[in-house]
């Protein structure tokens, strides 16, 4: 518990710290986002009209700390301002928007790959020398080393452009509305899904099972292995129980911070499939100058790591019983 106290309380000062530096840049940086509006109507607006929209976006001048009270208030309100790009639609919307679909997309894989590329190692591992271990671990590793947008325009290129077997862009057909009570839908959504997600899959699977295989390998070195052996423990107990509990650990801290990181979404992948995700919502951002939803996106993408990552300060309490003590 004194462990897991002084993790909360780490992860509590570093939220306090993301929450002052996302106040305190946007108001470093020349402008506003009433003025950048103004620039966009080219002199149209009033003087009282910008008055009106600075009101909108909670600027003032006001003393600094006056300010970060109010932004505090706000932000407990789950309140992010007014996005410049989508006026005049909140911040808070925009990225509800964005956020169910990088879930499904970016975080499915993610978890698919960790699974499987960590079943995989573990398989190597204990068959050490056997074919999946001697061909598994290079072809992954080579495919891994293309980044995933390489991966994805010769996806979308051969496997959606000539051959016709997926869809070329977005989420669902543009025939369909949102609505996942209806089966045509969902199948919908998995076609769609299955490109993109795939090529996540690929480029990361093998980091993880390299990994876990080395990790592995190490372990089963180790004097607790060939002391359960010689109790006469199945293989498949020593295999999972012994050996893959204790060399899940390194890839558990590294699955965190991935898993922290989904909400960031996998930027140029959602480009080039037009995958209406997180990833596409921070590009808008930044190529418009959106500094609110510029501010909610950093904001979540920053607790998300940092749930993340006590998540798996609990997980390893669980796995690792020496952090107990």
């Amino acid at each position: 518990m004194r462990f897991l106290l002084r993790r909360l309380g780490f992860y509590a000062v570093a939220a306090w710290v993301s929450l002052t530096v996302n106040f305190y840049l946007p108001r470093l940086m020349p402008g506003d986002p009433a003025s950048a509006i103004f620039a966009r109507f080219q002199g149209k607006l009033r003087p009282e009209e910008i008055d009106s929209l600075r009101k909108a976006y909670g600027l003032s001048d006001a003393p600094l700390l006056e300010q970060y009270g109010t932004y505090l208030k706000s932000l407990s309100r789950g309140e992010f301002g007014i996005s410049i790009n989508f006026f005049p639609a909140p911040v808070t919307t925009v990225i509800s928007t964005g956020f169910m679909w990088t879930i499904l997309l970016a975080g499915l894989a993610t978890v698919i790959s960790f699974f499987l590329g960590n079943v995989l190692g573990i398989i190597g591992a204990w068959r050490r020398n056997g074919i999946l271990d001697s061909v598994a671990p290079p072809l992954l590793t080579f495919i891994g080393a293309f980044p995933y947008f390489f991966l994805a325009m010769i996806a979308l290129y051969f496997l959606a452009f000539q051959a016709g077997w997926f869809p070329l862009r977005h989420a669902y057909s543009d025939a369909l509305s949102v609505n996942w009570g209806s089966l045509t839908f969902i199948k919908s959504v998995v076609s769609h899904m299955i490109l993109p997600a795939g090529c996540i899959v690929l480029a990361s699977i093998g980091g993880w099972m390299l990994g876990m295989r080395n990790t592995m390998v190490g372990i089963l070195s180790e004097d607790y292995i060939t002391m359960a052996q010689a109790k006469g423990l199945s293989q498949k107990r020593i295999m999972f129980s012994y050996a893959a509990r204790n060399a899940l650990l390194p890839n558990v801290t590294s699955f965190g911070m991935a898993l922290g990181f989904v909400l960031s979404g996998s930027l140029l992948t959602e480009i080039i499939f037009a995958y209406p995700g997180l990833g596409y919502l921070l590009l808008q951002a930044v190529r418009n100058l959106d500094y609110p939803l510029m501010q909610g996106l950093f904001l979540m993408i920053t607790f998300a790591v940092l749930g993340a990552n006590l998540l798996v300060d609990i997980l390893y309490v669980w796995l690792d019983p020496r952090t107990r003590r």
